[in-house]
This record gives structure tokens, sequence and C-alpha cells, in this order.
């Protein structure tokens, strides 16, 4: 889909109107927060006297954690003592005036501190109140707090990423937390249709360790169908080959062959015709039962051409492939330049940096967000007191 109008700005966004009072440090709840003030909601970040653990991560540019940048960018920040009577006052006054609230505290902590849903439900129903935690709020594990690295353990990615046979590692981006911020955030859309409606708010729970199951689909369906667990492939893929990371002359590519007419003309761009009457691989099961034979057999071509040589045989035969690229190549890559992905953001103190917006286009176009990052309590609250009874 293609339009000539111009990219959309916070006063057009969806949730353009909608306010947020965002209770979160680190990673997963400051995302929630950062994908909702990309499609137009103002969130207000409350931060303790020391701010967000975050800011203090590097790279520090000019003093200025670009971390913290990258998740917390278009929101305004509240410093607030959540233990000094007048600030809680406070909070609880930022809340009742607000649509959303988002906390991922350990169970309890905010209801410990007099701001949980126990309180706010029944004084403002429409209120939508999202928890994400390592666990969920309640169950024998709920108490339990955790980060990404544990949560990836518990919730079975780390059985089946590295090479077979090799140390457990982590997926190398932060699945749990990014997942469990956009469940929130999804969930949190849809109950803003609901109380727009004219229905009531909720509480929602997000468990970080249910998120990271919620996306593992193809791995526990395998088990429901088989019994058994999944095992650690490398690169490769359970169902299809080849369909993984090789190595050429120079360099490292992957192709996804992942049906057999691509595999046909994988054998025709290799120069291999006899593989495709080899019983072993006449069906992407069978290939993907003997794809370590197959790779055998396919590494010493792949070895005795030069990377670019086979991206743009691959590429003319209609394969899908790619390099394997760095951070800077990917940025870099012609379609990202297209998307407009990289945008110029300023940090605090005038620092000239970039980050990455927001991936998702609407109406052919990609959404205008804003980069500005907040000063740890750049904003008084009371901006946003005396507006008169909770909407």
């Amino acid at each position: 889909m293609t339009s000539s109008a111009a990219s959309p700005t916070v006063a057009t966004l969806p949730l353009a109107g909608v306010r947020v009072i965002e209770f979160c440090q680190i990673a997963s709840g400051p995302f929630c927060g950062m994908l909702l003030a990309d499609f137009g909601a103002e969130v207000i970040k409350v931060e303790p006297p020391e701010g967000d653990g975050m800011r203090q991560w590097p790279p520090l540019s000019a003093g200025f954690s670009e971390n913290f940048a990258s998740i917390n960018r278009g929101k305004h920040s509240v410093v607030l003592n959540l233990k000094d009577p007048a600030d809680l006052a406070t909070a609880r006054a930022l809340v009742l005036g607000a649509d959303v609230l988002v906390e991922n505290s350990r169970p309890g902590a905010m209801q410990r501190l007099g701001l949980g849903w126990d309180w706010f439900g029944a004084r403002k129903p429409s209120l939508i109140y999202a928890s994400i935690s390592a666990f969920g709020q309640d169950g024998p594990r709920g108490s339990e707090g955790g980060f990404d690295l544990t949560v990836q353990a518990a919730a079975g990615v780390m059985s089946v990423t590295g090479e077979a046979g090799g140390a457990p590692v982590k997926a190398g981006v932060p699945l749990s937390d990014f997942a469990s911020g956009l469940y929130a955030a999804y969930s949190i859309a849809a109950l803003l249709a609901r109380v727009r409606a004219g229905g009531p708010g909720g509480h929602i729970d997000v468990p970080m360790f249910a998120a990271t199951l919620g996306i593992s689909a193809l791995q526990t369906s395998e088990y429901f169908g088989t019994g058994r667990n999944p095992g650690k492939l490398g690169s490769a893929h359970p169902r299809n080959a080849p369909y993984q990371a090789y190595r050429a002359a120079d360099g490292w590519f992957a192709i996804a062959a992942g049906n057999n007419k691509l595999w046909q003309s994988v054998c025709a761009i290799v120069g291999v015709p006899e593989l495709l009457t080899d019983p072993r691989f006449t069906s992407p099961t069978l290939r993907a039962r003997h794809q370590g034979e197959l790779k055998d057999l396919l590494d010493p071509h792949f070895a005795r051409r030069p990377l670019q040589a086979w991206l743009d045989a691959f590429a003319a035969g209609g394969v899908p492939c790619a390099p394997i690229n760095g951070y800077g190549e990917a940025l870099a890559d012609p379609q990202a330049v297209h998307l407009q992905l990289v945008r110029e953001q300023v940090l605090p103190g005038g620092h000239a940096t970039r980050t990455v917006g927001s991936p998702v286009r609407l109406d052919g176009r990609p959404i205008d967000v804003d980069t500005r990052v907040p000063v740890l309590g750049q904003d008084d609250a009371r901006r946003w007191l005396g507006e008169g009874e909770p909407r």
C-alpha cells in the first residue's frame, strides 16, 4: 500500500489523548511504555530519586545512556519517592487522572506501596492496570523475581539455542523482556478498545515466563506432537533443509530453501542435480532428517566461491538468502534506509546520536516518533494535577 500523505504525527496517531503512568525500570515495562508513546500516548515515567537503573548503562554519550534513550523516547519524567506520603498521594492522583498504569515490579511491591490494583480498581473502574513480572501475579512461582536470562532458561529458550553439544547460551537479543513488553502493549490496546466502547478497564497480568512460551509455539507444538524436547540445531531448522548458515570462501551467509521448488533451485545453482533423486533428500521432512549429511555435501561447493557470488546467484534464482550481518550492516541495508528506520536523536546535553524508530508503517508511511529523551525529573507532576475529577 502506498500513500502520498505525510507521516502520522502524535495528534493523528491512534493513541492520541491516552495518558499512561509508567512505574517501570530497565527493559520490559519501559519498552511497553515506548510502544504506547510511539502510537501517540502521553507517557509519564515515574522514577525514584536515583532514576531508572538503565540510566547508568553504557554506552554513555556525554554522560547519558544510549541504552536508556533507545527505549524511553517520547516520555516525560517525574521523580517521586513513593515511600513519602506526599509523593504517594501525588502518584495516586496522577494515576486517577490517567487511562493506563504500567508497572514491572515484583508481585506485591506496588500493593505494599498503596499503588496496587486493589486500591485503584474500585476508585476508577475504567483504569487499565498492566503488570509485567517474571512469573505472574500468583501461583507457586509468582513471588519470584527474574531477569531476561533466567526467564529464557526457565521457559526453554536456552535449551534450543546454540550448537548441538555446546554449552547453554541465551538468545543474543533479550527476547523475554521485549516479548513481554509487546504482549503488554497489545493487551493495553485491546482493553482501550473495550473502554472506548463503554466497558470497564481491568488488570492485565503479563508473566515474562508465559510470554516467552507464547512466542515458542513451534517448539512447544513439536513437544506436544512428539513427546520429546526439541534440541539445539544451531542455525538449522527442524523441518526444512537447506535452511541454515553456510560458509563461502570469504564469509558466512544463510539460505532458506523451505520447499521443494526452492530445493530444486538450490541444486541447479550449486550444480548438484544428482541430489534431487537422492532418497535422503526428496522431501522437506527427509532433508531435515538428514540435514547433517546434506550440509557435508554442500559445504565443499560453497567454500569454492566468494560470498557475493553466492548471494547474487541465489537472489537471481529466487532463493531467500542473506549475509550474516552485524548491526552496522543491517542498519545500512538499503531496505532499512527505504523504511526510514534510523532516526536522528539528540540526547540531553546536545549529543547527536541515532535510534531505530517504529518498525510499523501506517497507511504506507513511517510513524514520526518523538525521539526526545527525558532528563531525570525534568517534569513537575503538578502539570497534570488539578484537572478535575478522573476521566
